[in-house]
């Protein structure tokens, strides 16, 4: 796996996405500590894949990029999930979107760590796509969620969310969200 992080991973398949032409990315990490077990789905309502190209994506030497013959991301992402004893999903629609999950053992020792899924949505968030993203963190029942439609809901049209001032109070609001459900570490 050569993402050191799940919010690498997740960071990719959100920018595929975007490439997809979604308006809306949903990403979702939950964690069970009980159950031991650890989730990640991005989900969007993009143009979606038929079935050729959902049957082959997992495969490397696949890619719907023109300035490269290899795709990495989804290989890897699945690779990664079975090889910490855990699951790939992928499910897809053509004009409807695409939902990749992939589940690990929390305990296994080479599962990655989640990362800075803070700076990840921050990123997402400000990158003036005119995308909307909602992230969902649960930690053991409890969850934080962050909807840039809310946001722009209370700004307005014509205040961008990479505006400085927004851009610092949305990584601002990720890092309190995300830090309070991690019991305050």
């Amino acid at each position: 796996m050569i993402m050191k992080e799940l919010s690498l991973h997740l960071l990719d398949i959100a920018q595929n996405s975007i490439s997809a032409g979604a308006k809306l990315v949903e990403i979702t990490v939950e964690v069970d500590h009980a159950r031991d077990w650890m989730r990640c789905e991005v989900k969007d309502d993009g143009r979606g894949m038929d079935a050729d190209l959902l049957k082959k994506v997992t495969d490397p030497f696949t890619t719907t990029r023109k300035t490269r013959s290899v795709g990495l991301g989804i290989p890897f992402f699945k690779e990664g999930a079975e090889g910490c004893a855990g699951t790939f999903e992928l499910e897809s629609t053509p004009g409807a979107g695409t939902r990749i999950a992939a589940s690990y053992r929390i305990s296994h020792i080479d599962r990655p760590p989640l990362g800075d899924m803070a700076d990840t949505i921050y990123g997402l968030a400000c990158s003036g796509e005119g995308v909307n993203f909602v992230y969902t963190y649960r930690v053991d029942g409890r969850a934080f969620v962050f909807d840039t439609r809310e946001i722009r809901k209370a700004l307005g049209d014509e205040i961008p969310l990479s505006t400085p001032q927004v851009a610092l109070w949305i990584r601002e609001s990720l890092i309190e969200g995300i830090t309070e459900l991690n019991g305050g570490v």
